[in-house]
């Protein structure tokens, strides 16, 4: 299937139906302590285009240096961002993770990087941020981000790329980043703490929220859920969403399952994406946020081949 870009689909419909802000975690201003030195954004409702459309984001303190994963998707979000990082800690900000290249994880990238971080992905997803990062950032009024939202905001590509794996070390804090596989976009990847037995799983797991599946791999990507669901994981940070713990990962396997199984069955006899979404969503799992992505779903992965033959 020819690849989707990102923000063709998920920012405009997500801009369309959501106009509420998260009462804790934006509202209010405030990191959620996650571990002793762990803090992140989480449990976003009401995504929109002025909450990063319900993104998290998270912080790694060790004794050398934080690590900040992702960073939003604006210099004003990120400046935002660093401002609560501050109330928590003082000590340099030496590396940015993007979890994946999309524009709610990585456009807040230039605040970090002004202040000495280096910003790292995986190869396949800073190619990716190359390919499509100035022109979404072009058309960010399309996606209901106003020149006042985004003002300030540049495309900062990765400086430390890989394809496999890396550890980064803070002193008294190991952080593995790994590739697992493709799964929601080529490149994505996790922030693994072993000690802690605690990931930030980016995209590749939604808690509450129906995924942006249009750009996935799904065979890969239910392979690394599996993988997750070896690790010695106790605690996972989802992209979108609560923490969450396994039997998230396991709920959102069986919605990837569920979902392509009758997209597909559906799909053979009709070309009506919303009746085939009105049927999905009499047996899909219940998700409270973002169901109007099942369509878009449909539309952009089941059945936008068929209508360019």
């Amino acid at each position: 299937m020819k690849k989707v870009g990102f923000v063709s689909v998920w920012f405009y419909l997500i801009l369309s139906v959501c106009v509420l802000f998260c009462p804790r975690a934006y509202a209010e201003g405030g990191l959620t302590k996650i571990a002793d030195n762990v803090y992140s954004y989480v449990d976003v409702k009401g995504a929109s285009p002025q909450n990063s459309f319900g993104a998290n984001a998270g912080i790694i303190i060790g004794k050398n240096g934080i690590i900040v994963v992702d960073t939003l998707i604006s210099t004003k979000e990120a400046k935002r961002f660093l401002e609560d990082i501050r109330k928590v800690s003082d000590r340099p900000i030496k590396y940015v993770i993007n979890t994946h290249y999309h524009l709610d994880h990585s456009f807040g990238n230039s605040v970090f990087e002004e202040i000495g971080a280096v910003v790292i992905s995986h190869a396949t997803d800073k190619m990716n941020l190359m390919a499509s990062g100035e022109g979404t950032l072009k058309n960010a009024k399309s996606y209901g981000l106003t020149e006042d939202d985004m003002a300030g905001t540049k495309i900062v590509y990765p400086a430390l790329s890989f394809t496999d794996r890396l550890q980064i070390d803070l002193g008294d804090q190991k952080v593995d980043v790994i590739y697992i596989g493709p799964s929601h976009t080529g490149g994505s990847i996790v922030v693994y703490l072993p000690d802690k037995k605690l990931l930030f799983a980016g995209d590749i797991l939604f808690t509450g929220y129906h995924p942006f599946l249009a750009e996935g791999d799904l065979e890969g990507w239910i392979r690394t859920l599996d993988h997750i669901m070896n690790m010695d994981v106790a605690t996972i940070i989802p992209g979108h969403g609560p923490v969450s713990v396994k039997k998230d990962v396991q709920a959102m396997k069986d919605y990837l399952i569920a979902f392509d199984r009758r997209a597909k069955e559906l799909g053979a006899t009709s070309k009506d994406a919303e009746y085939i979404a009105s049927e999905l969503k009499k047996t899909l799992p219940q998700r409270p946020e973002a169901d109007f992505l099942i369509k878009s779903n449909i539309e952009m992965k089941y059945l936008k081949d068929r209508a360019e033959k």
